[in-house]
């Protein structure tokens, strides 16, 4: 009987539940949220009204907006406690060490509300508010610099720039940060999100599936790809010797991060959107050179494997021009990512049913315990 299980390693091609929230057309190679094509949302829509269509199931009215709004954003000062965690967590440590950390230390916080689908909400729309100071702090801390209050009168992505850097960009570089919130925000059952269904599946809390989640994403085959393309153009360092260096990459077995992704069959169908936005950054802050390395070691790629680039390849060098540290971009997608991780935590406990797979059994047969010529006395 054994030897007629079918394996399927890493869950592959596995469907495990339903969901109401995001899909993947294949038939137009479209992410969906909620139905709603991710580049129509990007291109006309801010990230609290994607946010709230992530929570809600569909986008808000004029007035649910505000109402979205007024509590989103009387919510978003860093918490002195979490300031002090911040400035005790040595620099050395990974910007996800400390939002994983920091998250944590909210959800101990957390002692107003039982754990409900309404608490659950009201908890998930705090986190959104807050996680950015979080992330504009520690990179601002790791360069010995005060944290930047929030401000009540900025849209989300205006004020996650401005804690971030003490001053709002130009419109190029909020728009263009904007949208990349947006596609990273929700990507139905990735390793991540599956993470936090298998923690709210338990009917744990949701600090701790969003804690666990974090965990998931901190890892290079998921969130930190974005980190791994800057690695890897610095290691080009310029157009002509992309296709060079990738030769030698793929000889030696190296994975070139950046590439591929599970569900797309015929490229990441954020990709175009996200590159768009790139172009504009790379106008305005005149770095024709970063787009030609972007252009050469995407085209050596096509040639030498035909695997396509995934979100991570241009996001990674947008959030450079716009001055975010490398470590920083993962924790980034983590503020973006919170509001579907959240979105399936409520949806698991809603409909829940104990998330526990079988495995395989392929060690040794039972067998006896043999003295070894010192007993228990």
């Amino acid at each position: 009987m054994t030897d007629q299980i079918e394996i399927h390693k890493g869950l592959a091609g596995v469907v495990v539940d339903t969901t109401d929230i995001s899909s993947v057309n294949q038939e137009t190679n479209s992410l969906l949220y909620r139905g709603y094509p991710v580049q129509e949302l990007a291109a006309k829509c801010s990230f609290e009204q994607v946010a709230y269509l992530l929570w809600h199931g569909e986008l808000p009215t004029a007035d649910e907006l505000e109402g979205f709004e007024a509590v989103e954003r009387g919510q978003r000062a860093l918490r002195p406690e979490v300031q002090a965690l911040i400035e005790q967590t040595p620099v050395s440590g990974h910007p996800m060490d400390v939002l994983r950390t920091a998250v944590s230390l909210l959800g101990a916080l957390e002692t107003r509300f039982p754990d409900d689908e309404r608490s659950d909400y009201e908890k998930s729309v705090r986190l959104f508010a807050q996680l950015p100071a979080i992330v504009a702090y520690d990179q601002r801390h790791r360069h010995g610099m005060d944290p930047v209050p929030a401000r009540e009168d900025l849209d989300y992505a205006s004020n996650f720039l401005w804690m971030t850097f003490g001053e709002l960009p130009d419109q190029t570089v909020i728009d263009a940060f904007r949208v990349s919130l947006v596609l990273y925000a929700e990507h139905s059952f990735n390793a991540s999100t599956f993470t936090a269904r298998v923690v709210a599946s338990t009917l744990s809390d949701l600090h701790s599936g969003v804690v666990a989640a974090i965990g998931a994403l901190k890892g290079p085959l998921h969130g930190g790809a974005n980190e791994a393309v800057m690695a890897t153009f610095s290691e080009i360092g310029s157009a002509d010797r992309a296709e060079a260096w990738l030769e030698d990459a793929l000889a030696s077995k190296k994975k070139i991060m950046g590439f591929g992704h599970r569900v797309y069959k015929n490229g990441d169908s954020r990709v175009p959107t996200m590159k768009a936005a790139l172009d504009s950054l790379v106008d305005y802050y005149n770095r024709p050179d970063l787009l030609e390395l972007y252009t050469a070691l995407e085209q050596a790629m096509g040639d030498a494997k035909n695997i396509k680039p995934n979100l991570d390849y241009p996001s990674g060098p947008a959030y450079h021009l716009m001055g975010f540290d490398t470590p920083t971009f993962t924790p980034i997608f983590a503020a973006a990512r919170v509001t579907g991780w959240t979105a399936h935590f409520i949806e698991q406990q809603a409909h829940n049913s104990l998330i526990r797979p079988l495995s395989q059994y392929t060690g040794p047969a039972q067998r006896g315990v043999r003295p070894t010529g010192r007993g228990l006395g």
